[in-house]
């Protein structure tokens, strides 16, 4: 009981010395103190984690409102980490501005407090109140710049759709607590778990925060405002992809129970989050700015690790979503260099793929891996499966790159490794969370691989095909997203209109002035 109460204070104090510290900038920018906060909570949240897993100590529920489960202690460990690597970036980032230091290192500290706030919560109401408390915080980032108009109308689309979040989470909680007559999340896995279906109520629960995970992962058609706001700093977008908008997936595996058991809120998931995965993948392939890229990138894997969920692969969406983190923070805070490589491969010559490069990549990946299903006997689903052949046969295929060639022989050794890798990550993860069989059975199953194939075929239409006179037309719809920011905003700004700022207009140039906000 005692290492219950320690191990509650300890992971609470990791908000609370955030939000401390936040105060600490008054006189001056004190990025050490914000840095060694990281440090604590890494080291609080990795020890928990060990001692919890090894079964070393039981934590239990000390104070009930804290969660000593294995997914919020590795989640609290990767946010941890996250936060220390962009608060070292952010103090050379921001260096030069003592009032600009100050304002930006005290909204840093208090979005990481909420984040780290959610993640710790076993009661649904602190969850909420830690949600909307990240809103409010980002909010203030995604604004440093209040000239730049993009920025503002970016910030502007982002608070419409993260109040839509809040009511849908909001809902979702209302309804679990009146129907199970608890705030605490515990007590509804333990409900849940004598249940063999779900009533009407939790139905609409389970609807309720499946929209709001799909509208806080940014997926079609809400999607504009992740790829404008590219405008705020660089760390800003570091600290957005790499956690903040992962919450929609934490929020999925943490009502587990409660989604395995909901076939409408699985299918909401598939069908739109099926649809973001690949239509924003192929979107991707059509833009030139690396930010930009990599923000279609982030909607896309959001997009793929609702599906996981919705598959009942709660272990496959847990581990994506730590490397997902992990690169997009390495990706954004490297997106200097990022720009020079891209560079270099578009003014290197490439050698297309033969057909029988195609032919040869898909036999000897598609191989590798209905080899590794027999002889592991791998349960379905499989569409996971298919979309690692996919990836596999890309990676044969196209083995004579823009900077270097290789064998077959190498690239199929290295496929084999690639998946041995990610089997043993995979089975490793059971550690923490196990994957559920859900209701949507074969049928989701086969939606997805279809969807997955259909990505394969665009794949190679965008990138080997652009200058066939049939695909101008393909090319330009998926360049601009299908146009459905432009719909989206002209609605947003008609229902909820905003005041964007004036550009900056020399004395000496006499510019109309409804030419400012074109």
């Amino acid at each position: 009981m005692t290492s219950a109460w320690i191990g509650s204070l300890l992971l609470l104090a990791i908000p609370g010395l955030f939000f401390v510290t936040s105060w600490a900038h008054e006189r001056r920018a004190n990025w050490n103190v914000t840095m060694a906060v990281a440090l604590i909570g890494l080291v609080i949240s990795a020890s928990s984690g060990f001692l919890a897993i090894a079964g070393i100590v039981e934590f239990g529920h000390g104070f009930s409102w804290v969660t000593h489960e294995p997914v919020s202690l590795v989640m609290l460990s990767l946010i941890s980490f996250i936060a220390y690597i962009n608060v070292r970036y952010s103090r050379a980032y921001m260096a030069g501005n003592r009032e600009e230091e100050k304002r930006y290192i005290r909204w840093l500290s208090i979005t990481l407090g909420f984040v780290t706030l959610v993640v710790v919560s076993n009661h649904m109401m602190m969850m909420l109140v830690a949600w909307i408390g990240i809103s409010v915080a980002l909010h203030q980032l995604l604004i440093f710049y209040p000239e730049r108009q993009r920025a503002v109308l970016a910030a502007h689309k982002k608070y419409i759709f993260a109040r839509i979040a809040e009511i849908c989470l909001f809902g979702g909680v209302m309804i679990l607590y009146y129907q199970h007559d608890t705030w605490l999340i515990s007590d509804i896995y333990a409900n849940l778990s004598q249940a063999e279906t779900l009533t009407y109520a939790d139905q609409i629960a389970a609807l309720f925060l499946a929209a709001a995970a799909l509208v806080k992962c940014a997926q079609l058609p809400l999607h504009g405002w992740l790829i404008q706001v590219v405008e705020a700093p660089t760390p800003v977008s570091a600290l957005l992809h790499a956690g903040i908008i992962n919450l929609g997936g934490f929020l999925m595996i943490v009502f587990a129970p409660l989604l395995i058991l909901s076939s409408a809120a699985q299918w909401l998931l598939l069908i739109i989050g099926g649809l973001t995965t690949v239509l924003a993948a192929l979107v991707m392939m059509t833009r030139a700015t690396v930010k930009v890229r990599l923000a279609w990138s982030t909607m896309s894997q959001m997009g793929l690790m609702l599906v996981e969920c919705a598959l009942g692969l709660f272990e496959l969406a847990l581990l994506h979503l730590i490397a997902h983190s992990c690169y997009k923070a390495y990706a954004f805070l490297n997106s200097g260099t990022e720009v020079e490589s891209t560079m270099k491969k578009r003014l290197s010559k490439s050698v297309p793929p033969t057909r029988a490069d195609w032919w040869m990549g898909a036999i000897l990946a598609g191989a590798l891996v209905i080899a590794l299903i027999v002889v592991a006997q791998l349960p379905a689903p499989y569409s996971p499966w298919i979309l690692l052949a996919i990836a596999l046969t890309l990676l044969i295929a196209e083995r004579r790159g823009r900077l270097s060639t290789a064998s077959v022989f190498s690239m199929v050794g290295l496929a084999a490794i690639l998946l041995a890798a990610y089997t043993l990550q995979k089975m490793g993860i059971h550690f923490i969370v196990e994957p559920k069989a859900t209701t949507v059975g074969m049928a989701g199953d086969i939606w997805m691989g279809v969807l997955f194939i259909a990505f394969f075929a665009g794949y190679i239409l965008l990138r080997y095909h652009r200058d066939n006179p049939a695909m101008v037309s393909v090319w330009r719809s998926f360049y601009a997203g299908f146009y459905l920011d432009e719909f989206v905003t002209r609605l947003n700004l008609r229902l909820y209109p905003t005041r964007l700022p004036v550009r900056f207009k020399p004395k000496h140039l006499k510019i109309p002035k409804e030419e400012l906000f074109k």
